[in-house]
């Protein structure tokens, strides 16, 4: 029987992370609930979750904070929980490496199908010394390679930690260069036509891909202004 996937729920209001965990255990996850920011990192640790829903309200060290802590170890799954409906919270949280950004109060089934969907996007390829079998799904220019079979990034000879989002827009756009996609589009094959968020969320995808890798000159991620992006390769 294969092991249930781990959730870490951040919150300070234990009735509502009581809550969620009954929501999650029902659909056979193991959960563990923790109520501060303190407590949520050496929860990270010892609890070791596949996915973690941050309050971004905490007392002392706030769901920000935890999110950057996390974000300097790991690339672990991360969906914020906010009864902020702002948009700068919801792009602050994404920049600060977030997969998702839920509003309180939300529908269970969401959460739910949010937690799901985040977990079957990262799926890190585990080790096996089997054939793989099927096309490897990679594409490569000088300097980088994408590969989507076992999530993974080359960038200068150096491999890069790169979230699931991040590394599937990258060979999303990459896969068909020089093809302009409006950001309607992109969140469409990314994030999936139920997504329920806003075409900023594509915008700070992009900024946080241009920070880890740099045109060389033969190819780059090009913005074509009043439409969305490009994989610029020079002809």
């Amino acid at each position: 029987m294969a092991a249930k996937q781990k959730i870490l729920i951040v919150d300070d209001d234990n009735n509502i992370a009581e809550l969620i965990s009954l929501y999650l255990t029902k659909e056979c996850f193991a959960c563990e609930i923790v109520n501060d920011g303190e407590e949520a990192l050496k929860a990270f640790v010892s609890f070791a979750p596949d996915l973690i829903l941050l309050d971004l309200m905490l007392p002392g060290m706030d769901g920000y904070e935890v999110c950057r802590e996390i974000r300097h170890k790991s690339n672990v799954p991360i969906i914020m929980l906010s009864a902020k409906g702002e948009i700068f919270d919801k792009v602050l949280g994404l920049e600060m490496g977030a997969d998702d950004y839920m509003i309180k109060p939300f529908d269970s089934k969401e959460l739910v199908a949010r937690v799901k969907a985040v977990l079957r996007r990262f799926q890190p390829a585990a080790p096996s010394t089997e054939t793989v079998i099927g096309p490897v799904k990679s594409v490569e220019y000088p300097d980088l390679v994408i590969n989507l079979t076992n999530y993974s990034v080359l960038y200068q000879g150096k491999t890069l930690d790169m979230p699931p989002k991040e590394l599937e827009l990258l060979y999303f756009l990459a896969s068909s260069p020089n093809q302009v996609f409006t950001r309607e589009q992109l969140l469409d094959h990314i994030w999936g036509y139920d997504y329920v968020g806003d075409t900023r969320t594509v915008d700070v995808h992009i900024k946080r891909l241009r920070e880890k890798i740099n045109g060389n000159g033969k190819w780059s991620i090009a913005t074509v202004w009043g439409i969305g992006y490009k994989f610029e390769v020079g002809r």
